[in-house]
C-alpha cells in the first residue's frame, strides 16, 4: 500500500511543479513537464479541444507573469487515480490568490483534471480540462 501512496504523492508533485511553471511564465519548464502534443479543453479556448503548445505559449509570452504583483495557488482534495505503473489521473479544485496592477486582492477557483502518462521514467502531462466556476446568476 505503501507504493500506492508513493505513486499518488508523486502525481500531486509533478502538479505542483506544472503549476509553479505557469505562475511564474515558465515556458520552458513547462515544455519540460508537458507532452509536445498536450491536449485541452479550458475556457480560453471557448470550448474547443486544442492541441500542441502553440495556443498555451501565446499566454506565456503575453499575460503569465505580466499582469500580476503576487500569485499563490492552492490545490484542494486532490484526488489521484493510478491506471497502471505508467499513467494517472488527478482530479482537483484550484484556488489561485493574485494581486492585480491596482493592488487589489483576488481570488480565482477552477476545477482541473490532468492525465499523467510516465514514459522514459519520467512523468509528463498529456492532457487536462479546466472550468472556471463562474455564478449561474448576477446579483444586480
Amino acid at each position: 500500500m505503501q507504493g500506492v501512496q508513493a505513486r499518488k504523492q508523486e502525481i500531486i508533485k509533478m502538479t505542483e511543479q506544472l503549476i509553479e511553471a505557469i505562475n511564474t511564465g515558465d515556458y520552458e519548464a513547462y515544455t519540460k513537464i508537458c507532452d509536445p502534443h498536450l491536449t485541452a479543453f479550458e475556457p480560453e479556448a471557448l470550448g474547443n479541444l486544442v492541441e500542441g503548445m502553440d495556443f498555451h505559449k501565446f499566454y506565456f509570452d503575453n499575460v503569465l507573469g505580466k499582469n500580476c504583483k503576487a500569485l499563490n495557488t492552492t490545490i484542494l482534495n486532490p484526488h489521484v487515480h493510478l491506471m497502471g505503473d505508467e499513467a494517472a489521473c488527478i482530479a482537483y479544485v484550484r484556488l489561485t490568490q493574485y494581486m492585480d496592477k491596482q493592488g487589489q486582492a483576488h481570488t480565482h477557483q477552477s476545477e482541473e483534471t490532468r492525465v499523467w502518462h510516465k514514459r522514459d521514467n519520467k512523468w509528463q502531462n498529456v492532457h487536462f480540462h479546466r472550468s472556471s466556476v463562474t455564478p449561474s446568476f448576477a446579483m444586480k
